[in-house]
């Protein structure tokens, strides 16, 4: 969970430089995006973002935290196996999301119901026999140690 807090601190930097250029070109071109079209596009960009570095095998939070994502038979995923890991990623979020929409709840309480979903979520992994999560075990993926780095040669 910490590299997961950590990885959003990085995606608030490439979140705030895809919203940037956007913004920027839609005020170049004179008719802005509207917030859906936005929305759509940096969620394309999330995905590229995730689609490359996990075809490498670690993000750069992941690198921090020493985890390697891999598939089922320990190698690196492929960029189709990435954006299906992204796409079912989302089942961290989009759940309660779509179930609170229709009731136009404050942010605060739509807040707390968010992340105690992404609570329950979390700890349904120690159930299972590799304690993995949903999205990997349908993505046919899996998080392992990474291996430390080797310390450089000394000149």
């Amino acid at each position: 969970m910490a590299c997961w807090l950590y990885e959003s601190l990085l995606l608030f930097g490439v979140v705030f430089v895809g919203g940037i250029v956007l913004g920027t070109a839609g005020v170049l071109f004179g008719a802005p995006l509207s917030p859906r079209t936005l929305q759509a596009v940096l969620f394309v960009v999330l995905g590229m973002y995730f689609a490359f570095f996990w075809s490498k095998g670690q993000t750069l939070a992941m690198k921090t935290w020493r985890i390697q994502v891999v598939d089922n038979n320990g190698r690196p995923l492929t960029r189709v196996r990435a954006l299906a890991r992204y796409a079912l990623c989302w089942v961290w979020l989009l759940p309660p999301l779509a179930a609170l929409a229709p009731f136009h709840l404050p942010m605060a309480e739509v807040a707390v119901l968010t992340l105690g979903w992404i609570a329950v979520w979390a700890l349904l992994s120690r159930f299972h026999p590799q304690r993995q999560f949903l999205h990997d075990v349908l993505a046919g993926t899996r998080l392992i140690d990474a291996p430390a780095p080797t310390p450089s040669s000394q000149r």
